[in-house]
């Protein structure tokens, strides 16, 4: 996924726009006018993002160029942990002989569980690239695919990291579909290398 924009917005089954989401909102802003559905989709997750677009198509790419307000969370009372650092606490639920061995660990329990979960980052980065491929283009077609012919084949090849029966399944879908999904599933079919040692 190394050229990909970070916005695409389609018109039905057409791709109207690619790049960021103000260039995409001002595009879409003079193009949404039909009964055609327009669905805008995050490149990166494949998840829809909703835009703003009345007024102007520069008054739709200001506001989508704010970040979202955020509603401010209540401040919990200072407890344990080292906020200055980063470190936040928070429940772990675990079996007594998971706690015993932790207990035994150097460092104690936090320093073991951040040690387990930086290897278990490292070794497992591969296969997270994978599934964020494959998530991200099932969302994305089954959004724009799902009633088109062969997308339960195309997912069924997407999730088992097979590239030619996705692109034969896919082949009949309208071209901008066809080409957007193929593009969002590009890792989707790379065998993570790393395996995991017991």
């Amino acid at each position: 996924m190394d050229e990909l924009p970070s916005y695409t917005a389609f018109l039905g089954k057409r791709r109207i726009a690619s790049g960021s989401l103000p260039d995409v909102a001002r595009a879409a802003a003079r193009l949404a006018q039909g009964p055609e559905p327009l669905l805008v989709f995050n490149d990166a997750t494949g998840q829809q993002v909703e835009l703003d677009l009345r007024g102007t198509p520069e008054e739709a790419a200001e506001r989508a160029s704010r970040p979202a307000p955020v509603a401010a969370a209540p401040q919990p009372p200072r407890g344990r942990g080292r906020p200055q650092l980063g470190v936040v606490a928070r429940e772990v639920t675990l079996l007594p002989r998971h706690w015993e061995w932790l207990a035994l660990q150097p460092g104690g329990a936090s320093v073991a569980l951040r040690k387990l979960v930086d290897e278990a980052r490292r070794t497992h980065s591969a296969q997270d690239a994978v599934r964020a491929a494959q998530e991200r283009c099932y969302r994305f077609a089954g959004a724009l695919a799902g009633n088109l012919p062969g997308f339960e084949e195309a997912v069924r090849a997407l999730f088992a990291g097979k590239s030619e029966p996705f692109d034969l399944a896919t082949a009949a879908w309208p071209p901008d579909v066809r080409d957007h999904a193929r593009a969002l599933a590009e890792g989707a079919f790379t065998t993570p290398t790393t395996q995991h040692q017991e």
